[in-house]
């Protein structure tokens, strides 16, 4: 079918000049309120998030905006262990209802099984997925999942 081959997609997309934050923290994480308290601070320094994503132990963000990342990560330390991934880029593939496509994700990803993926951020959109890679990765990454329209 269409969707299965990848006909489904409509764009891709990336966005460079991307910074990748993730807080890791055992005991705070799953604690009332933690979200809140890491959003806060993002709030306090006005610097907008664009990716998100959570596991049981850590929380990871974007942000393409580091006018205040050194302030950033110093308060977010007070929540757990930070690290920082610079010159990051999200790759954005679009299309009608992803979500409902069986067979699309798995597309995507087979077409970037080469890459370190740092992010994935699926279901927040039913038209599209975004994928966070290293800015060097990016061209590359690009053209492999050009193949999906392709095949």
């Amino acid at each position: 079918s269409d969707e299965a081959n990848g006909k489904g997609i409509k764009a891709v997309a990336a966005k460079d000049g991307i910074t990748a934050i993730k807080i890791k923290s055992g005991r705070m994480l799953l604690a009332y309120g933690f979200l809140r308290k890491v959003f806060e601070v993002f709030e306090r320094f006005k610097t907008p998030i664009d990716m998100i994503t959570t596991s049981e132990v850590a929380v990871s963000v974007t942000i393409d905006d580091t006018t205040y990342l050194s302030e950033i990560v110093d308060e977010l330390k007070y929540y757990g262990a930070v690290e920082v991934d610079s010159d990051q880029t999200i790759i954005c593939v679009v299309g009608e209802n992803l979500i409902e496509q069986k067979g699309i994700i798995n597309k995507i990803l087979e077409a970037l099984k080469y890459f370190k993926l740092r992010m994935i951020s699926y279901g927040g959109s039913r038209h599209s997925i975004s994928i966070l890679v290293s800015s060097n990765d990016k061209k590359d990454a690009l053209n492999s999942l050009n193949g999906i329209f392709s095949s």
